[in-house]
């Protein structure tokens, strides 16, 4: 059954939410995860496109935007629908995406700013009621 945690940063930022995605991806990344990050638009797609190259010094992460039999690790997309192949899968949309199941791993982001965190609550809501596990992470940046 899938596991979702929820990482509970503490600013407003929007800027946050993304920065600490990069991490997140880092992180899954090098221990070899294959991820798929969900984003809400095409234009956040590209923005975390673009920070998944500048956001750490010595940081490679080989990403792409989505496209079906890629060997790329790490995608990104916002209308796809990705094949069973991730691991891992980030959400930044404002709603769960349909496909969550296929993955071990679900993570939320969640910041400070009162829409988000409604959307969220609502989204944590939506696994409960399912019963799939839940694990909170409160995240001092």
């Amino acid at each position: 059954m899938t596991r979702v945690d929820f990482y509970v940063l503490q600013g407003k930022n929007p800027q946050q939410r993304m920065q600490f995605a990069c991490r997140l991806t880092d992180k899954a990344y090098r221990l070899g995860h294959r991820v798929y990050i969900h984003t809400e638009s095409a234009e956040q797609s590209q923005a975390l496109d673009d920070m998944l190259w500048t956001f750490q010094q010595n940081s490679f992460i080989p990403h792409a935007p989505y496209q079906a039999d890629s060997e790329t690790p790490v995608q990104l997309g916002h209308a796809a629908e990705p094949e069973a192949s991730h691991q891992v899968l980030i959400n930044l949309a404002d709603d769960v995406p349909l496909f969550f199941s296929r993955f071990e791993r679900v993570a939320e982001l969640v910041n400070n700013d009162d829409r988000v965190r409604e959307r969220a609550r609502d989204r944590y809501r939506f696994y409960k009621e399912r019963g799939y596990p839940l694990q909170n992470h409160e995240i001092k940046s």
